[in-house]
């Protein structure tokens, strides 16, 4: 499930894990001894960690009921707004990460999308009204923002240089209790196919940390204090912690985030649509020659590809002298890029070599 939210009014969703999710990585890891204890981490964390309370406006549950197929028997039996009846507002609970001294919070999506209402309860139970700044449900992630100064906040910590075996710890309100801290190692990285959802981005960091129903859109810091992460899903057959949860990684959120406040896009674009050498190979029955890359199969006109020179039916081998190996690949490292970043493209076109560089748009 989602790392814990729920709607008041409906049971928590699950997912069950695939049969080898739960292997654990074979890297061997040689680290420090066990801390003694995570003083400093939680000391900075958890001030820095936010409740969220999440609901829906009347008028935002009465334009939802709106949209959905009406029964003639609702004239008969009032359901929904016939007959001074109303439609249930749904709401709930989730954790958000202050950013910034001046009230940027992040938070997950799956946290805030149902809502056009929320309300910011601090570690020093100060309260306050929020305001969406954006969100990405590609990645799972959002930006609220409370009017205030001289927050604490999270610094950013390198996601990239997190190893397996890492002490971590979760911060965030299970259950509705605040500032809630567990410990863990970290089990994993580069998780995908957890949470499902057609054309998300899944690169999860996977702890052993416990996080329950209301951890979603919490912390997930080094013992330097550091996010590294924010807590997001749980493999579970139950709706509660089973032992694997699972975090979006700093080094895509950074990304995400700063296009959201920059420019109110979660991500810059590169304006081409893609496909791997196998599946394109098969296609069009025919043998490119080549074995890794990706295959432009369009590009949009005026697009940052367009602009940059690339044309349909190029196969783009490295961004940035990184090796591309399958459209995911690609995705997920332009989905950490800013709007405006300049990133190299090698490609192949009718077998000859060829670099450009694409600045990368808002659309």
């Amino acid at each position: 499930m989602l790392a814990g939210f729920m709607f008041v009014q409906d049971k928590p969703t699950s997912f069950q894990p695939n049969k080898d999710a739960h292997l654990a990585t074979s890297e061997m890891v040689t680290r420090s001894a066990v801390p003694t204890n995570f003083h400093e981490a939680a000391e900075k964390a958890m001030p820095a960690v936010v409740h969220i309370k999440a609901s829906e406006s009347k008028d935002l549950a009465a334009k939802r009921f709106g949209n959905q197929r009406r029964s003639p028997f609702d004239l008969f039996f009032g359901n929904g707004d016939s007959f001074g009846g109303s439609m249930p507002q749904r709401a709930g609970t989730g954790s958000g990460v202050i950013i910034s001294p001046d009230g940027y919070i992040l938070t997950n999506n799956h946290v805030i999308d149902h809502a056009d209402q929320f309300e910011i309860t601090l570690f020093d139970d100060r309260t306050f009204t929020a305001a969406l700044i954006g969100k990405d449900p590609r990645t799972d992630l959002a930006v609220i923002k409370i009017d205030t100064d001289d927050l604490p906040y999270l610094t950013l910590g390198n996601s990239d240089d997190v190893r397996v075996g890492d002490w971590v710890l979760a911060v965030g309100n299970p259950f509705d209790l605040t500032s809630t801290v567990t410990a863990g190692i970290v089990s994993a990285k580069g998780r995908e196919k957890i949470i499902r959802q057609r054309d998300a981005i899944e690169d999860f960091i996977q702890t052993d940390a416990v996080v329950n129903p209301g951890n979603s859109g919490g912390a997930l810091v080094n013992t330097a204090g550091e996010l590294i992460g924010v807590n997001t899903a749980i493999a579970t057959a139950t709706g509660y912690y089973a032992g694997y949860s699972f975090a979006i990684p700093s080094n895509i959120l950074e990304g995400v985030v700063d296009n959201i406040i920059e420019h109110g896009s979660p991500r810059g674009f590169i304006g081409v649509e893609i496909a791997g050498i196998e599946a394109y190979q098969e296609f069009v029955q025919q043998d490119l020659g080549v074995e890794q890359g990706v295959v432009v199969t369009k590009v949009q006109e005026g697009g940052a590809a367009d602009l940059a020179g690339v044309v349909k039916e190029d196969i783009i081998t490295e961004l940035d002298g990184i090796d591309v190996q399958s459209p995911d690949e690609m995705v997920k490292y332009l989905g950490g890029k800013k709007i405006g970043d300049k990133v190299t493209v090698k490609l192949l076109r009718d077998g000859k070599g060829k670099n450009l560089v694409v600045h990368l748009k808002s659309s």
